[in-house]
């Protein structure tokens, strides 16, 4: 039988472990040290040797599902592979081993890469001036709506709606709520557009912002993004560009230039660093000039040969989190940036399409496509009629493609199509793992047609097997069992 015990079940008192003894000398010392500040308790830790611990994490690291160790075409969330050099470099200890509080002088190449950065970012989304603070895209879409809440009281207007999308990401609505706004939805067509008639009624000067994704959930370029512009600012409705999906039209098309007046950029997402397991993002900012005054304080700047931060203005909406930014992150994405140049983020934009129009082709000769209109970086399937044919659920479908080897795409969104996969390929992954993926995807729905039940008790061939998801959540098990 596999080893399945915690590491606390590995006691053994025959093992003899580290125990360190403090000498006279260092006792004399920690007798000079405040009592609130030592903490001598002897701690709790299981008797086990040193390869017995790395055996037991190196085994559970393994049960990991992530990007480097199979297809993860999870729609929305760009899931595309890293360049392990951007890693190798963010780990140099000359990057890691600065201290915020370090004058300005002392931290010049800090200060060159967060200047670079913001001034490449800028060149690529067409804003006049970007903030790194923010720490992940939701913490970016905050910022960004204190901006324009700022932007709005300098004003001495009173707007307290924000405009949202049915197929909205959700942290749409959550960043509005909490930044103090009503929401009001807006409709889409029948064909996942922005219905124009329904923004016409609902765009009145009481509307602070329109939160727009593009291209959307469903993998379209808003088509009449000219007419929703045009709409928003006739009434100074600040035009806000959610940047999650940038990957998909890096230098081919620019927020500012379509007439965006704010973004915010999913640097973990559309510039290569790690997204997902809660590590660390990046949501940087950036505005046009008009709302430039009311960004977060310390932004870097760059005069007579030096780097530096310095307070934005008077009018700034103040800090959003403490020292610079989420530097790693920020360092990473410049890598990438840098390593790419203007012609490879280009062509990375163009390839995120062609791989997600390929694979689309592919699996429509056997799925309904939600979309008729052309499609993007992504693209959702709608197995509603499969669902109620077969007597089976989504969520069956997409645990069965778990026993293939697969993560599997994002599941029952956008929420205005029923029982769908929304499926994003990106740009790193090959011919021939979109075609293995389509054909695993045929399999399955022929599965669903003839052996409904396979699905239904999936996953079998991974580390936890089917789990009831109600009582998972609501009183989680953390040990293995049988029952498993």
């Amino acid at each position: 039988m596999k080893d399945m015990n915690l590491i606390f079940e590995k006691n053994n008192n025959t093992i003899s472990s580290y125990k360190f003894n403090l000498t006279k000398n260092e006792k004399e010392i920690i007798d000079h040290i405040p009592q609130n500040l030592i903490d001598l308790e002897e701690k709790v830790l299981p008797d086990v040797s040193e390869i017995e611990v790395v055996r037991h994490f190196i085994r559970l690291s393994n049960k990991n599902y992530g990007v480097d160790t199979g297809f993860y075409p999870l729609g929305s969330c760009t899931m595309k592979y890293n360049p392990k050099v951007n890693e190798k470099i963010a780990k140099n200890e000359l990057f890691l081993n600065f201290h915020p509080y370090s004058d300005n002088k002392r931290v010049q190449g800090i200060l060159e890469v967060m200047y670079n950065c913001k001034e490449d970012l800028k060149k690529i989304t067409g804003m006049d001036e970007i903030t790194l603070s923010p720490c992940a895209g939701a913490h970016g879409e905050l910022t960004a709506l204190f901006v324009i809440n700022a932007y709005f009281k300098h004003k001495k207007e009173n707007r307290p709606y924000i405009l949202v999308p049915d197929s909205s990401h959700g942290t749409n609505p959550a960043s509005a709520s909490m930044a103090g706004f009503k929401v009001i939805t807006v409709k889409s067509d029948s064909n996942g557009f922005v219905d124009l008639n329904d923004l016409r009624a609902k765009a009145t000067e009481e509307v602070a912002c329109f939160m727009l994704t593009n291209p959307n959930t469903l993998g379209l370029y808003e088509k009449n993004i000219e007419e929703i512009v045009k709409i928003c600012h006739s009434k100074d409705i600040q035009l806000y560009y959610d940047g999650a999906n940038l990957n998909a039209i890096l230098g081919i098309s620019r927020p500012g230039d379509t007439g965006f007046n704010a973004v915010h950029l999913n640097l973990h997402k559309s510039f290569s660093t790690p997204h997902g397991g809660g590590g660390p993002g990046a949501g940087p900012v950036g505005v046009k000039k008009h709302l430039s005054e009311f960004l977060p304080n310390e932004n870097v700047y760059f005069e007579n040969d030096t780097f530096y931060l310095k307070e934005n203005s008077k009018f700034s909406i103040g800090k959003v989190r403490e020292f610079y930014c989420n530097f790693s992150v920020v360092l990473k994405a410049y890598i990438y940036i840098k390593t790419l140049g203007k012609d490879g983020l280009r062509k990375s934009g163009l390839l995120a399409l062609l791989n997600a129009n390929y694979l689309a082709t592919l699996l429509k000769e056997k799925f309904s496509l939600a979309t008729k209109d052309h499609i993007m970086h992504e693209f959702v399937i709608s197995l509603d009629k499969e669902c109620h044919d077969y007597g089976i659920t989504i969520m069956d479908f997409a645990k069965r493609i778990l026993d293939y080897g697969y993560h599997a795409p994002t599941v029952s969104f956008p929420l205005i199509v029923h029982n769908c996969l929304m499926i994003e390929p990106t740009e790193t992954e090959s011919k021939n793992i979109l075609e293995e993926f389509a054909s695993v995807m045929k399999n399955i729905l022929e599965e669903a047609k003839n052996s409904p039940d396979l699905l239904k008790n999936a996953p079998q061939n991974t580390p936890i097997k089917r789990a009831d998801e109600v009582m998972a959540a609501r009183q989680p098990i953390l040990k293995y069992t049988e029952n498993f």
